[in-house]
């Protein structure tokens, strides 16, 4: 929302709101800093947010709606899926004819605001709130679907206990097929995708059924279910991927879509036998990522002017290393959607496709019938590719090709896991690939791991000097800081005493204070130097140092810079990279 600061000035000091020092010194530090003033204002608690959005809204004349203590009616909050909501700060809260007033915190987010005309096709009429009145509506999110899902569970399961099942397979089959089994498996996909669930777990125990999913990167408990469920809600999913029913000795793998929210969700399903029954374990897979920008999955700075001039390159190789779960696919996916345009040929190989995306031929592994990751290279590049995605290089003949197709003229883009990006070299070396093939074809290694978000209603707290004297030993404080003043995300004379970091708020819109992830990176370009210690087979703590010395921040330092922009706790950071 943008007011002229003459404008803000004028009404806040007609009303009394806050003082011609307070809004001077504001303005002073706006202009050093590039902060909106407003922004600035609440920060210094000489205005409250909602204070100063409630002025907003009558400047720009706006509706201003509270939604404390309104209850919205499921059907019309649940027009807007919850992540999106969660996300942007969106509520909707009464739906007349054709006709959706959404409440939101800033009226500005036109993206979000065309993504519910398209997905509602009515017409959004967009009135100003504040963060109490989302906290509030975001926890009827929570009730309505814990009631919706608590019915169709307790009366479903109850249905199953009535139901008896033989072990034949025609049994199975009858048993999965039925209405109570294909209801809770519905309701629970449903309940989990609203609730922005990475992978669903069903673990069998002695004498009951655990659900429990994976939010932000931790596991939380759902629901626990009667044991007599197992049977019906494992052969449904079974028959939905495609697996052997009577099958439970061997571990089988499968995968399905559904539609959920208004997306498209692939679920990639692993099922392992467990002393009690058969455990499974569902990824869910968004399969649209088109729209992804290297900023908004987390890149800034020198980091990010890297990562694009490795782009502009025609040959090479592009690295992202890491643990598994560490955001490694979506960064290659984020790539491969920068450089998706007519004038290349793009070519995959991936175990397994996780996203699929437009205009890219995308080829899944199939190691049971010897179709390889090395032989599915072999093959891409007879298919005149110009920039080919390798999944992951996990053998010295897999590495030795993806080499060879960046020797010969391809943009080569893969994933290896390391824990750092200096790590990369090493690992490569010890698979078998000389060093001056490395140096003639890397260009650009990536480190990277997942941080969860903070919610906007963080609380804010300084350091004391002992959390800084802590700080200085796990990071480049300085490194940090200069960092920072770079990108003009602090004042030039900012030093750790008056710079803000940010805890989550206790009782606030997300039981743990945190609502989506974003990477956190350390971007290392194969530069002349780093070369040269390639070639004498220097250490990946020498090369780090190097790379360090050369401007790169490593992910422990860009975590930190991170949580000194309120995005995510010093406390998360390290217990991210210390894992």
């Amino acid at each position: 929302m943008y007011i002229s600061d003459t404008h803000l000035k004028s009404f806040l000091a007609d009303a009394g709101l806050v003082s011609q020092k307070d809004f001077d010194s504001a303005e002073k530090e706006a202009k050093e800093s590039g902060r909106p003033v407003g922004e600035i204002l609440t920060s210094k608690n000489a205005i409250g947010e909602d204070e100063l959005r409630r002025t907003y809204a009558y400047i720009l004349g706006i509706p201003f709606v509270s939604l404390m203590g309104t209850t919205i009616k499921y059907e019309t909050l649940s027009l807007i899926p919850e992540p999106v909501a969660r996300r942007n700060n969106i509520i909707a809260y009464n739906h007349r004819g054709d006709e959706l007033e959404v409440a939101m915190l800033d009226t500005d987010d036109l993206a979000a605001i065309d993504f519910i005309k398209k997905k509602t096709r009515l017409k959004v009429l967009a009135r100003l709130t504040d963060a109490a009145s989302v906290k509030t509506a975001l926890k009827q999110y929570q009730q309505g679907l814990k009631d919706n899902l608590g019915d169709v569970i307790q009366r479903e399961t109850a249905a199953l206990e009535k139901i008896a099942g033989g072990d034949k397979e025609e049994d199975i089959r009858q048993l999965a097929e039925g209405v109570p089994a294909v209801r809770i498996v519905d309701t629970l996909l449903r309940h989990a995708n609203a609730q922005g669930a990475s992978d669903i777990h069903i673990e069998p125990l002695e004498d009951s059924l655990i659900i429990r999913y994976r939010i932000d990167g931790i596991l939380h408990d759902a629901m626990e279910l009667p044991k007599h469920a197992a049977p019906a809600i494992t052969a449904r999913i079974k028959v939905l991927a495609n697996m052997r029913l009577d099958e439970h000795r061997l571990p089988q793998d499968g995968r399905f879509g559904t539609e959920s929210g208004g997306e498209r969700v692939s679920l990639r399903v692993s099922v392992l036998p467990t002393y009690y029954g058969e455990k499974i374990v569902m990824r869910l897979l968004r399969d649209s990522v088109s729209g992804f920008t290297l900023e908004s999955i987390g890149f800034h700075g020198i980091a990010l002017d890297r990562m694009h001039d490795a782009m502009k390159k025609t040959t090479g190789m592009v690295l992202s290393c890491g643990p598994t779960g560490a955001g490694k696919s979506t960064t290659l996916y984020t790539l491969l959607d920068i450089v998706n345009t007519p004038d290349v040929n793009i070519s995959t190989i991936e175990d397994p496709i996780e996203y699929q995306m437009q205009r890219v031929n995308q080829t899944q592994v199939r190691p049971e019938i010897g179709f390889t990751f090395a032989n599915g290279l072999r093959s891409l590049v007879r298919q005149d590719p110009d920039i080919v995605m390798v999944g992951e290089i996990r053998d010295k003949e897999t590495a030795n090709l993806a080499i060879n197709a960046a020797l010969t003229g391809h943009l080569v883009l893969s994933t290896l896991h390391t824990n750092s990006a200096a790590g990369a070299v090493a690992r490569l070396i010890d698979m078998g690939v000389e060093p001056f093939l490395l140096v003639s074809t890397l260009r650009v290694i990536v480190g990277q791991r997942l941080v969860r978000r903070l919610c906007a209603d963080r609380e804010p707290y300084e350091l004391s000097r002992d959390e800084q004297a802590q700080l200085d030993k796990v990071v480049d404080a300085g490194a940090v800081l200069k960092g920072l003043k770079d990108e003009k995300a602090v004042a030039k004379d900012a030093t750790w005493k008056n710079i803000p970091f940010y805890k989550p708020k206790e009782g606030g819109q997300s039981p743990s204070g945190y609502s989506g992830r974003i990477g956190i990176y350390e971007v290392l370009p194969v530069t002349s130097t780093i070369k040269e210690l390639v070639i004498g087979n220097a250490t990946g703590d020498a090369i780090e140092a190097q790379a360090r010395k050369e401007g790169m921040l490593t992910m422990s330092e860009d975590g930190i810079f991170r949580a000194a922009q309120g995005t995510t706790t010093i406390e998360e950071v390290l217990r991210v990279i210390t894992e």
